[in-house]
């Protein structure tokens, strides 16, 4: 589902955030992609996701390549930032609307999906009223539903448990498996060591813009747990 080979991103004056990056998440698999900050890891993500561009390698998701085949590559991806830029003076069903008609969503499945994720997520009555007027979690709520609304083949988020409530993130945690079990993937960036140890199928470690470790969740964490594991290569300064 998704490829990345020899990504490197280099940004004018020569400081180099990902060098020669190689990563593959089949359909079917979570990726939990942990880093401190300043690892690479958003730069990745973006890159991934089509909105920021890199210097080498290539990208490609379900076949597209993000730079050759950019349109078709989006229309199968969702991503997620870890920040959301959302039109705040629209009505939080504008906004799904809006990202609805960008994606083609026929009247009927879009009125399907948003019941659905909104009255899951406690947002329906919500729905009405300014994004401006809602919380850092409402937002956060809001920006999955337009995400899941589109029933991506791939699904990039970049934090995407902070600001929810523990209801809501078991409640993501479902859906995400859920996209898995229906043929797409999900590659994700977290600082929640706990949850990526019990959601991910693989991790991949990535330390001064380097893939360090990557593998399924039980052969990398071994014995320990993925925050000894993380931790402990941190503080031994492990390469690939």
């Amino acid at each position: 589902m998704l490829n990345i080979t020899h990504y490197t991103k280099t940004y004018p004056g020569g400081k180099t955030a990902v060098r020669d990056l190689n990563l593959h998440v089949p359909a079917g698999e979570i990726c939990g992609f942990i880093g401190h900050n300043g690892a690479g890891k958003t730069t990745t993500l973006r890159a991934v996701a089509g909105v920021m561009s890199f210097t080498q390698g290539t990208i490609t998701i379900d076949g597209h390549d993000v730079r050759t085949e950019p349109v078709a590559a989006k229309a199968v991806t969702a991503f997620l930032p870890d920040n959301p830029d959302l039109y705040e003076f629209m009505s939080g069903i504008e906004y799904l609307n809006l990202i609805a008609d960008l994606y083609d969503i026929p009247a009927r499945q879009r009125e399907e999906r948003v019941g659905l994720y909104a009255g899951a997520f406690d947002l329906t009555k919500d729905l009405g009223s300014a994004v401006a007027s809602y919380s850092h979690g409402m937002k956060q709520k809001l920006a999955i539903i337009s995400a899941l609304i589109r029933k991506p083949r791939l699904l990039v988020l970049d934090e995407p448990f902070v600001g929810l409530d523990p209801a809501a993130a078991h409640l993501l945690k479902g859906y995400l498996r859920e996209l898995c079990r229906a043929g797409g993937a999900v590659f994700f960036s977290t600082h929640v060591l706990e949850v990526a140890e019990k959601l991910c199928d693989t991790i991949a470690i990535i330390k001064d813009g380097q893939l360090v470790r990557h593998g399924p969740t039980e052969e990398v964490v071994g014995d320990s747990s993925l925050e000894d594991v993380f931790l402990g290569m941190a503080e031994k300064g492990e390469k690939a």
